[in-house]
């Protein structure tokens, strides 16, 4: 689990950009790994070479696009929303689900084949709260989770603790 729940809090939806939504990333790959394989064998006349440093090439293409999927995680709580990425450089984004203002997805045609969408988060703050999870799989269900959970969050008037304004009385 990627997320420290706080008390009375629990996992409503979470998930990693579904692997259709990096097909885009692995066709290109694997087009470079064919003409770097077809580059290296006009060069050397080597065949086996050739098809040595195309396997390679396609090789790292579907690793790079394993980690990435791997790499990024999208979590819905009863609370918050939360973005982890990476492994080794970490970037987190979170916030209260009670800042969250609109929920909307959107599909390219070529999304829509594929059938993965971006589900975007427009939270109350500053212009650096951008909550986007890219890549999912049925993001109108996550759109309908939020929804639900955005309807408890609004009727719990615990909240996730008092307020900084109530702190300080």
């Amino acid at each position: 689990m990627s997320v420290d729940l706080h008390p009375g809090e629990e996992i409503i939806f979470q998930g990693h950009p579904s692997w259709r939504a990096l097909l885009a990333f692995y066709i290109k790959g694997v087009g470079i790994g064919v003409v770097l394989g077809a580059l290296v064998w006009l060069i050397t006349q080597q065949t086996g070479l050739g098809i040595l440093v195309g396997a390679i090439a396609i090789g790292i293409a579907v690793l790079v696009g394993f980690i990435l999927r791997v790499a990024t995680v999208y979590t819905v709580t009863s609370r918050r929303l939360h973005i982890k990425r990476g492994i080794v450089a970490r970037k987190v984004q979170e916030t209260r689900l009670d800042r969250v203002q609109n929920v909307n997805y959107e599909q390219s045609v070529f999304q829509r084949l594929l059938q993965v969408g971006d589900v975007d988060f427009d939270t109350a703050g500053t212009d650096d709260s951008d909550f986007t999870f890219v890549g999912l799989s049925q993001p109108e269900e996550v759109v309908a989770q939020v929804d639900r959970a955005t309807g408890v969050a609004s009727a719990d008037p615990q909240g996730l603790g008092p307020r900084d304004s109530e702190q300080q009385q």
